[in-house]
């Protein structure tokens, strides 16, 4: 098994920057501007906390930052739903965002896990 040198090395962190850069896309137009910032806050949050747990450098700290990253994707995926309900987003969007955003959250459980 490859040592994990740095958080860019985890298959969990690229498939998050994917997922900031699709709502970032998807969201550029939308003029409800605090829902726009939320969902992007939530969306950078999941992604800048498995970058801040990992340079921690323990696993009881790293462990406490994927959590924050795990309950931020389930506020956007939350937030997803609402999305589609306002129809600021159509359903093939929310088909392409919502399942990565599961596959994220069960990511991050295992990596939280693995380090117990």
């Amino acid at each position: 098994m490859n040592k994990v040198l740095c958080f860019e090395d985890l298959l969990v962190w690229q498939k998050t920057k994917e997922q900031v850069v699709s709502i970032y896309k998807i969201f550029r137009a939308c003029k409800d501007y605090s829902f726009r910032d939320q969902i992007q806050r939530a969306a950078i949050s999941v992604m800048n906390n498995i970058a801040e747990g990992f340079e921690k450098k323990t696993n009881n700290e790293f462990k406490y930052f994927l959590n924050i990253s795990k309950g931020s994707n389930g506020e956007l995926r939350s937030m997803l739903y609402a999305a589609l309900d306002l129809n600021y987003i159509d359903m093939q969007n929310f088909e392409t965002l919502t399942p990565r955003s599961k596959e994220i959250s069960k990511m991050l459980f295992g990596l939280i896990k693995s380090l117990d």
